[in-house]
Order: structure tokens, then sequence, then C-alpha cells
């Protein structure tokens, strides 16, 4: 059996009880568990382990062959197994420091800074300390435990807490109870689900495929072509926007999306279907943004410059965006790759003190690469369906998230049995 004793050391285990929402809990919670359920501290089925950064001053430590979770890496893949991290570490780095390889499976929830997101191990791999790391045994499915923490976020936030940064301690996490059916039940509630995590991965791969190729059209194109005298400026009308006064409700909560620059980076593909928060028509009206339509493009340009999206409904924009409205269709597909293919140097032309900023004035000098009319068709009539075939994959993953989050509860309470769901995902498959 595989050893699922805690060895973080430190403070014992809180006393306290504070619930979660159905499968999770500081503290065994005075709720019943369903039919067919029970309640069990998570540290009897799983071993806790936690993380550690190797010291920066040596740069031996980095670089090597062993993936290293950090922040970053969390909350870019909220809800997956990943096998790639941002950074890595040496063998030295783990033996001089805290760090431990963990195997793959391993379950990863981010405890600081930002609290509550959850990636598993696709390969061995070693976290920093802003994680409580869960190595699941015989009697819990790592699967499933990822589902479970997966549903609970809010909860797990709200057993966070500190006065400079949001905090899960370990004396809590060490009181963590799960309430899990037996592990044959376990392993087709996580299979339900999977199918359609899978799906949702296909479709991802599908609409990043897609750009990719019309990101490689264009460069067909535009490396054989010199810059001109045309600039985004007087080719297109450049605009930007606003943030309406926060302490105005009238201008919160309406049927108008407003987006800001989170929406965007938070986008696995560029394509906007709906925003974190509305604005009423008041509040369009008392702000520098306007109504823009569905297919402009936005671009981030401050802090994050050069993340893009083309809303698929009318939406209006914060003071983080540059955007670009085409004279036609075809000029929307050419600008939009030529402005992708111009990241960097973007971020070279910005300035700002506290953040860089790449300005609308700069923005709009940049000379462009701009074929004959005749060729901007024909790399329309290429690249369009390409675009359609992305959104369509986005789109679909919308309501395969949204089946998958409707679900979730259900299945984890045992409000609903596996069959019943079975029927659902075939019927909406």
């Amino acid at each position: 059996m595989a050893r699922t004793t805690t060895v973080t050391g430190g403070r014992a285990a809180t006393t306290g009880v504070i619930p979660g929402k159905w499968a999770l809990s500081v503290g065994r919670p005075p709720t019943p568990a369903p039919a067919g359920f029970r309640w069990a501290p998570l540290s009897s089925v799983a071993r806790l382990e936690s993380g550690h950064t190797p010291s920066r001053r040596h740069p031996e430590y980095w670089g090597g062959d062993v993936p290293w979770i950090g922040i970053k890496d969390a909350t870019g893949n909220h809800g997956r197994t990943i096998k790639h991290t941002l950074q890595t570490i040496t063998q030295a780095g783990l033996d001089n420091s805290s760090a431990r390889l963990l195997p793959a499976g391993t379950v990863c929830l981010s405890r600081t800074a930002s609290v509550g997101y959850v990636v598993t191990m696709g390969v061995p791999m070693a976290t920093s300390q802003d994680f409580i790391n869960w190595v699941c045994g015989p009697e819990i499915s790592f699967k499933y435990l990822h589902y479970i923490l997966l549903m609970e976020q809010e909860s797990v936030r709200r057993f966070a807490h500190g006065t400079t940064h949001q905090t899960v301690y370990f004396p809590e996490a060490k009181a963590f109870h799960v309430c899990i059916p037996d592990r044959a039940e376990q392993d087709r509630i996580a299979g339900v689900l999977g199918a359609l995590d899978d799906k949702i991965a296909v479709n991802e791969r599908i609409a990043a495929t897609a750009v990719d190729l019309a990101d490689a059209q264009f460069l067909g194109v535009a490396n054989s072509l010199e810059f001109g005298a045309e600039t985004f400026g007087s080719v297109a009308t450049v605009a930007g926007g606003g943030t309406p006064s926060t302490r105005v409700d009238e201008y919160w909560g309406g049927d108008i999306c407003w987006t800001t620059p989170s929406d965007v980076t938070a986008l696995a593909s560029p394509y906007l279907f709906e925003t974190s928060r509305n604005v009423t028509e008041l509040g369009l009206q008392n702000c520098a943004s306007q109504l823009y339509p569905a297919q402009s493009i936005f671009m981030t340009s401050r802090a994050t410059i050069g993340a893009f999206a083309l809303p698929q409904v009318p939406a209006a924009v914060n003071q983080g965006f540059i955007v670009v409205l085409p004279p036609n269709e075809e000029m929307r597909w050419w600008l939009l790759h030529e402005m992708r293919s111009r990241v960097d140097e973007m971020i070279s032309l910005a300035n700002g003190s506290t953040f860089l900023e790449l300005s609308r004035t700069n923005f709009k000098a940049m000379r462009i690469r701009l074929p004959h009319p005749t060729e901007v068709a024909e790399f329309t009539r290429k690249v369009a369906p390409l675009h359609a075939a992305a959104a369509q994959a986005s789109r679909e993953n919308r309501t395969l998230a949204t089946l998958r989050d409707t679900l979730l509860p259900q299945l984890m309470s045992g409000r609903l049995r596996v069959k019943d769901a079975e029927k659902i995902v075939e019927d909406a498959a």
C-alpha cells in the first residue's frame, strides 16, 4: 500500500471545522455523507507533500531536466494535467533545497498568492512552496481528487486567511476531509468528466492548429513584402477604452460586455464570447469606450502587451487595450496577423515607469506590409475558414465546459448517478 503519512512537519492539523460546498471540508463536517459515500481525512488516503524554491543565487540549480511548478503554471493551466513548466531545476537544485521530486499523478493545489488553482502532474515534477501537493493512495483516484479540488475552488479560498496575502496554511490542509464513494465509483465518475475534458482538449488543439496555420499562411505572403508608407493608423481606425466609475452602481451589472486584459489572457484561443464583468448603457456612456462590433481586433497594450481577442459579440474595453477596426473583411484578417507577427516590436516601442504600455500614437505610426488588394482577398479566402473552424471549436468548448461544471457537483454529491450522467454526455455529443 502506498504511504499516506503526512511528512510536512510543522504544526498539527487544526481542530476547527470549515465546511465546503459538497465534497471538501476543513475538519469533519456535520453534514452526513450521501448514500454510498463516506467522509475521510484526506491525509488518510493521500500523502501530503510541500514544495520549495531552490536558491536563485545559484544558477547551477536552475535550467535542468526537472519540471518545477510555479504559480504561473497553475493559473495558466487550471484544471489540466501538465507535462511542461515555465521553469525547470537541476538535480543539484533538488539536492540543495527542500524541493521534492513527486510522481506523475500528484495533485497540486495553489495555497498562496493565487489561491485555489489545481493542476495534476503528468510526469514527475517538483513545485514551489506555494502549493499543497497530494500523492494519492489506492483508496482515492488522483483524477477524482483533482475534480474535488476543481469543484471546491471557492471553498478553498474561504479556507485561506492572512493579513498580507491570503494563504491556506498547513494546519488547515492537514485537516482536509473529502467525501468519496468507493474507488470503482470514483473511476466511473472521473471517466464521465474526463471524457468531456478530453473533448475540450481536442477542440483546443483544433483551434490552436487552425490559428497556427493561418499565421503560417500570412508569413508565406508577408515575408516577401517590403514595408511601405502605409501604417496601422492610415489603413484602419484605431481606438481604445475606459472604465466607468466603480463608485456608481448604476454603471455596472448590465448586458454590455466590458473586456479587461484578464478576460483576454485567460483565453485558450483568440475568440471572446463573454466577459467577467458587464456594464449598463449608462456606464458605457460615462467612460472612454464605445460598443465595438463583433470581430473587432482587441489587443492588450499595457503590462501584458500583445494578447489578442476577436469578440464574437459586440463588446467594450477598458483602458488596457488598443482596438483596431478594419475597413473591410479582407483587411481584418490581414491586419490581425500583421499585428500578431509584430508583438516583439510593439514591446520595444512601449514605455512607462510602473508598467510598460504601448501608446496608440506609437502603434498607429508603425509601418505595415501590405500586398495588392487581390492578394489580400486571396489570403482572406484561405484563412477565414480556418478562423471559422477555430471559433466553432472554441464555441463548442463553452458548451462542454458548462455541461462538465453542471455535472461535477451533481455527481460528486451523489445527486446524479453515473449511468444518468453518461446518457446526458452521450446526448450532448
